[in-house]
């Protein structure tokens, strides 16, 4: 089978693995850096071309970066066309990388969130922070990744501050409630294919809120709950992801989702878990091409 990995750099670990697994398993495959694609969009025939030469693989996953979600989902959209298997579907990302629109969908499909207010104007501050219960509260950028946009206010005169500030830049925020009881940590739960195949406690530096890797959080195997692993499947589910990385917060209310992200890191859950997540991935698309 031909596989394309829609990747910036072939040496990024998650990049790497993926082919690794592809080859280890007799598949033929390439990086193919999609903001070096361009497409041609006929009604015959779609096509992706790639350094002058047409991209027709059996199935593609997509790697795209949150900087380059717009362009990236048009490749993958071209590449649906003409019935190429996608890993994740430009649908699903798209619905991933706007937080406000993944929140919604999340929140109709019943699965458990921190009490969440967004607003425009910053007039509206004192009623944000009602919605939510009140100071403490997490501010963020739409826009922000890893850990980055994301503000801990713990008093109002802070909460307004740091709101008027995003605001005179333009940016649209999410006001949230603060989870106490999670103590810097969240959970990673990694689904592929509509089951939990690894998950990590991902516990923040001494300090800091934010239990990202990238900021020097550090991560250990979990073994989940019945009811978290129910709330990560069916959060990837309802965002329409057939692979992807959700965010557990664990509150006194039971889990909660706090993000889902459609191109979820491998080396922090494989290292934690011992997990060989690429193989699984490879093995799903094994399953699934055709169908």
């Amino acid at each position: 089978m031909k596989l394309a990995i829609l990747s910036r750099g072939a040496t990024l670990y998650s990049t790497a693995r993926l082919k690794e697994a592809a080859a280890d398993r007799g598949h033929d495959v390439a990086v193919v850096d999609y903001l070096r694609c361009y497409m041609d969009i006929s009604a015959r025939r779609p096509k992706v071309l790639y350094r002058g030469e047409e991209v027709s693989p059996h199935a593609i996953i997509p790697r795209i970066g949150a900087t380059y979600t717009f362009y990236g989902t048009a490749v993958v959209r071209q590449f649906e066309m003409a019935d190429v298997f996608t890993l994740n579907s430009s649908d699903g990302i798209s619905r991933s990388r706007d937080k406000l629109r993944s929140m919604q969908i999340l929140s109709r499909s019943g699965v458990g969130l921190p009490t969440t207010s967004f607003a425009h104007s910053t007039q509206d501050v004192h009623g944000l922070l009602e919605v939510v219960g009140g100071t403490p509260v997490v501010v963020k950028l739409l826009e922000g990744t890893q850990g980055l946009g994301v503000v801990l206010a713990e008093t109002k005169k802070a909460a307004e501050s740091v709101i008027g500030a995003f605001r005179q830049l333009d940016a649209n925020i999410l006001v949230q409630q603060f989870i106490k009881e999670a103590g810097g940590s969240d959970i990673r739960a990694f689904v592929v294919g509509g089951k939990v195949a690894a998950a990590m406690r991902r516990q923040g530096a001494p300090g800091e809120f934010r239990s990202n890797l990238h900021r020097g959080g550090r991560a250990e195997m979990v073994k989940l709950t019945p009811s978290e692993r129910s709330t990560a499947v069916r959060a990837a589910k309802a965002l329409g992801l057939n692979v992807a990385g959700v965010d557990l917060l664990q509150s006194e209310e039971g889990p909660m989702v706090l993000e889902v992200n459609s191109s979820p890191g491998l080396e922090g859950i494989e290292t934690a878990s011992g997990v060989d997540i690429a193989d699984l991935i490879i093995e799903y698309i094994e399953d699934n091409v055709g169908a």
